[in-house]
């Protein structure tokens, strides 16, 4: 389904030295879109092409990025979450809005049946 005659995958970092070189042809977007099920107008195929080889091109590029001495992160700026405390800030007020509900009992709202 690929072309792989462009570009250079740099595997080093994944315990290998060897390089997979990828590039998309106008058959391979083509094949892409109909697996995705989405329409593409015969005359933006090669507008496509470019665009998506651009991002191959970009991945290739971060894939030659040496990691192995970064901590992963779960988030880019790692801060702590500023917490309130957990107190009580309103009354129980229950009661006062219970009186103007159609129905209720012992505390809960009645309402209607929807589903038989």
């Amino acid at each position: 389904m690929f072309n792989l005659n462009a570009g250079c995958v740099n595997l080093k970092n994944r315990g290998s030295n060897c390089c997979i070189q990828m590039a998309l042809d106008h058959q391979t977007v083509i094949n892409i879109a109909r697996l995705a099920r989405l329409h593409i107008d015969e005359s933006d195929v090669d507008r496509y092409v470019s665009e998506l080889s651009r991002i191959l091109d970009f991945v290739e590029q971060m894939n030659g990025v040496d990691t192995e001495d970064v901590m992963p992160l779960a988030h880019p700026q790692e801060g702590r979450l500023r917490l309130r405390d957990d107190i009580v800030t309103e009354t129980n007020q229950r009661e006062s809005f219970q009186t103007v509900a159609p129905e209720q009992e012992a505390g809960l709202y009645l309402v209607p049946k929807v589903i038989e």
